[in-house]
């Protein structure tokens, strides 16, 4: 991971498949503060509870023989979809002014699609991508993992 610059207005985006936090620092390098600037949240229910009946079949050509299809992922979708959405509120972020350096914090399947989607505008203003899970954990935490990164 490379050096961070927790300076003040700093934003740190802290998301995982369901839920984005936007912090901003309001403190500096020596006594970071991250503030809840904006929440996202998305209610994405396991694939199990989204799916529909048994995955469907197709006949292999002119033989007695079917396969089955393979069930559709439906929660890995949403947080792929939620991914996205977290990209574009991003970018209206970068384009009002809102923030000059971003740090991104989050499991590797939404930073992957997310960087896909993110605009330059976006990806010059990254200062550093942290690929863990760090929605549930208190912000003094985040502040501490990010301060040792610094």
């Amino acid at each position: 991971m490379s050096k961070i610059n927790l300076r003040h207005g700093l934003l740190v985006m802290v998301a995982d498949g369901e839920k984005a936090l936007f912090l901003k620092n309001e403190g500096d390098n020596l006594y970071p503060n991250l503030q809840l600037f904006q929440e996202m949240k998305q209610d994405n229910p396991s694939t199990r509870e989204q799916g529909s009946d048994s995955p469907g079949r197709y006949n292999d050509g002119p033989s007695v023989h079917r396969s089955a299809v393979e069930d559709t992922d439906w929660h890995r979708q949403g947080k792929e979809r939620f991914a996205e959405e977290i990209a574009d509120r991003l970018y209206k972020l970068a384009h009002h002014g809102i923030f000059d350096d971003i740090v991104l914090i989050a499991p590797p399947l939404v930073l992957g699609t997310m960087r896909k989607k993110l605009h330059k505008e976006v990806t010059d203003k990254v200062q550093a991508e942290i690929p863990k899970t760090l929605t549930n954990h208190a912000v003094i935490d985040i502040e501490a993992m990010l301060q040792a990164a610094a």
